[in-house]
């Protein structure tokens, strides 16, 4: 009896969507400002530790992309929670130069793995490229102090964390049916 090979994908892709709609909402004004505190433990619990461990499970099924996107924006969502911890006890300042640069590194990280999730399917690479933009648009947000560049990154993140919840979604229920419910797309040929 051969035991089916279970997917952490959805799993992480769930967390990465839920942490970046509150977040994206937050910057967007539909959560008042002071509710900033709900999204440090979301990052640290479901953002960052989830999918830190989605990566690592990925990498035992053999996905270095898996392995490397979920890793890597997991501790994208560790950062962002000790950056917010930190600066709140006082122990760093969160200049918004600095901070649009690390969104902007960030940035150019989304970017070659978008070019990487072209071989994936078309929703992940969706994924991708929304992230990607919405990386480059809240860095120059934080570097040029524009109001309405940050809310427009932020309406991006949240176009971002929709494709994610439906690629979340379309992978279990996809595999809970044992056949093709919803469609994710073809990956790009070559």
């Amino acid at each position: 009896m051969s035991v089916k090979q279970v997917s952490p994908a959805p799993l992480g892709l769930a967390a990465f969507a839920m942490t970046t709609t509150v977040l994206s909402l937050l910057i967007l004004g539909v959560l008042p400002a002071n509710s900033a505190s709900i999204v440090v433990p979301l990052a640290l619990a479901y953002g960052g530790i989830i999918q830190v461990l989605v990566g690592w499970w990925e990498a035992k099924a053999g996905s270095t992309f898996g392995f490397v996107a979920f890793s890597s924006y997991g501790a994208f969502w560790l950062y962002l929670s000790l950056l917010e911890i930190f600066t709140s006890m006082g122990i760093v300042s969160a200049q918004p130069v600095a901070v649009g640069t690390v969104l902007l590194l960030w940035g150019f990280f989304t970017f070659y793995m978008w070019i990487a999730s072209l071989k994936t399917n078309l929703t992940t690479s969706l994924v991708f490229l929304f992230l990607w933009i919405a990386f480059v648009v809240l860095g120059i947000g934080d570097i040029t102090g524009m109001h309405g560049v940050k809310l427009a990154g932020g309406f991006i993140a949240f176009v971002t964390a929709v494709a994610a919840w439906y690629d979340s979604l379309a992978v279990v229920i996809n595999d809970t049916f044992g056949r093709q419910v919803l469609p994710l797309g073809r990956a790009v040929k070559r």
